[in-house]
């Protein structure tokens, strides 16, 4: 499944020369994660309170373009598992049909304790 969620580029998402700031990618990405996963039908947080804890275990991003103040940009993000306790989420922001950011974003599923536990079966959910 393609999730898509839309952000618009406010003042405080930007540097000094009006394009967001490259840090500030990341926070869009996190959004569509969550965005995702609540869109399978249960939100994170109900995720959270019955002891499943999804963490960013490595990332690899490429910027392309940079948006600027006012810009409409959408996150795309799609979900596979790669193991029974690893996931990778690929995702990409888009503005105006033209691609900004590229990302692999690995993550895995823990307790509250921090240890690993296997995923959920997040599409059933």
């Amino acid at each position: 499944m393609e999730h898509r969620v839309t952000y618009k580029i406010y003042y405080e998402d930007t540097d000094s020369l009006g394009v967001v700031y490259y840090a500030n990618y990341l926070k869009y990405l996190e959004r569509g994660r969550t965005e995702y996963v609540g869109a399978l039908g249960r939100p994170i947080q109900d995720w959270n309170h019955d002891g499943f804890y999804f963490v960013v275990y490595a990332l690899t991003m490429k910027f392309k373009q940079a948006a600027s103040l006012g810009d409409l940009i959408e996150v795309v993000s799609t979900f596979v598992l790669t193991s029974a306790y690893r996931a990778r989420f690929s995702q990409r922001i888009e503005c105006r049909g033209e691609t900004l950011v590229v990302a692999e974003v690995d993550i895995v599923c823990v307790n509250p304790q921090r240890q690993l536990r296997e995923f959920p079966p997040l599409a059933s959910a």
